[in-house]
């Protein structure tokens, strides 16, 4: 039971990343053909993440009792900060990315799964790569404040990790089910 309430908990939290990562692909214009991989790629980096921060719970928990209340503090500050949010941004670029696109050699032109291409003894970044950059960064935003929500319902960190592997791996085939029907 704690295991599909931390699963339904986690899937409808990872709906948020599915419009995000559809706003992403949008705004960076992501080939059909390499949408795919890029969101393997995506969901690899939010396992890796909602990993680490799982973990970091765990022991945190294990450690300090009161750490629930600071998981339930920061929650209510990200919802009263959603609700303030007036300003809705579609733009896929984070300030990480508008970071890299400043300071980095950005090439304009696809070049596939490639992250980084060189010309002329320069070394570019590929959109590819700021389009993962942006799903990596976003994702980690996601997992800072849907992890201590699970917690909520257990403290087993096997049952938290199973259910977001679980409501992660869902993610891809809706992402083309939701991308179909925006489409129509």
């Amino acid at each position: 039971l704690q295991f599909f309430a931390g699963w339904l908990t986690e899937y409808s939290l990872s709906i948020d990343n599915l419009f995000i990562f559809l706003i992403i692909m949008a705004s960076f214009n992501v080939p059909r053909k390499l949408q795919q991989e890029a969101l393997l790629v995506g969901i690899i980096i939010a396992l890796v993440f909602r990993g680490i921060f799982i973990a970091l719970g765990a022991v945190a928990i294990n450690n300090f009792s009161w750490i629930f209340y600071l998981f339930g503090a920061f929650l209510l500050w990200t919802a009263w900060r959603l609700v303030r949010d007036t300003e809705h941004d579609d733009d896929g670029e984070n300030a990480v990315v508008r970071f890299a696109r400043r300071y980095l050699n950005v090439k304009d032109e696809w070049h596939g799964l490639t992250l980084f291409v060189k010309e002329h003894k320069k070394t570019f970044i590929t959109p590819m790569f700021l389009v993962i950059l942006s799903l990596g960064t976003t994702d980690l935003l996601f997992a800072l404040d849907s992890i201590p929500a699970i917690y909520g319902l257990t403290d087993e960190p096997y049952i938290v990790f199973a259910a977001n592997v679980f409501a992660l791996l869902g993610l891809r085939q809706l992402y083309f089910l939701l991308g179909d029907l925006l489409n129509r």
